[in-house]
């Protein structure tokens, strides 16, 4: 059988020889494609950790984990030495203040000074203050993933098992409105939970792996805490592109063979949804070509 990776690489020179050269809102320009599906069993234990490079899946968990909580500022994320987010609140506090701080610095004073913290580290809005504080018109909040694991374990065979993160009120006072917006849930009448991820923009050489990663650890979570097991992760791009700083990197990887997907389980079951920590995950037989830098397009 074919590996599964080859479905991304393949997405990769679809990209590459047949995507639209567009100027984005970046500046960079991609190379563009719309609408994309990938497919990947996770039900004999292996997650789509592409192997074709190092992907740092621990940063990727511990930001799923970090959705998880409904915390919107980045202060947690660098004390797990996770910099994903930096970017966004970096670049706003260089264009309010004119200072050209390092970005090693901003992250430094954000760590140890919750005051400035607070005022520089927030990003809005953003996923988790979506997933488990949405905000009605009437003021009520509306936990969606709470509702999710309820429905999951009392009605599986319903087709509203889902949560999203499109909150067209707030998108403007987000850093970065929803990329991976939807997630919807399926189960099988022998027990497998199954998950589509709809993301509306894809940065296909960065951002891609690493929504793989973390879509893989929440169904993870999602299928112990409804006594379910895994079964396929179905991943569908909206609007998927290459930056062009990426195209040559996009050529290395595409050069590389895929070795063998690792596995990732949990190592306990969780009293909840809310109570799953990084050390919950292990991640076996991982053994992925070498890293490949690229800069972030903010």
């Amino acid at each position: 059988m074919r590996h599964a990776e080859y479905q991304y690489l393949d997405l990769m020179e679809q990209v590459l020889t047949k995507g639209d050269a567009r100027m984005d809102r970046t500046g960079v320009g991609t190379k563009s494609i719309f609408g994309a599906m990938l497919r990947f069993d996770l039900s004999d234990g292996h997650a789509p950790i592409l192997t074709t490079k190092r992907v740092y899946w621990k940063p990727a968990v511990k930001e799923m984990l970090w959705f998880l909580t409904g915390n919107t500022n980045i202060q947690p994320l660098l004390r797990e030495n996770v910099r994903i987010w930096s970017d966004w609140p970096l670049d706003k506090y260089r264009r309010a203040t004119g200072e050209d701080i390092s970005q090693d610095a901003f992250e430094q004073r954000i760590v140890e000074d919750d005051a400035f913290a607070a005022r520089w580290g927030d990003l809005g809005p953003v996923y988790g203050k979506q997933w488990r504080r949405w905000q009605g018109a009437d003021g009520r909040e509306h936990d969606q993933i709470a509702t999710l694991v309820k429905t999951l374990r009392e009605t599986p065979a319903s087709r509203r098992m889902l949560f999203h993160g499109w909150n067209v009120p707030e998108l403007g006072d987000m850093a970065l409105p929803p990329c991976h917006m939807v997630y919807q849930y399926h189960v099988t009448s022998d027990g497998r939970l199954n998950c589509l991820l709809f993301q509306r923009s894809v940065d296909l050489l960065l951002g891609a792996p690493f929504n793989f990663t973390g879509a893989a650890a929440l169904q993870l979570m999602l299928a112990q805490q409804a006594d379910l097991t895994p079964g396929e992760l179905v991943w569908v791009g909206g609007d998927t592109h290459l930056y062009s700083n990426h195209f040559d990197q996009a050529r290395l990887q595409m050069s590389r063979d895929p070795r063998p997907f690792p596995k990732m389980s949990l190592t306990r079951k969780a009293a909840s949804i809310d109570d799953y920590r990084f050390e919950d995950f292990s991640v076996e037989g991982y053994d992925p070509h070498p890293p490949i830098k690229a800069d972030v397009a903010v």
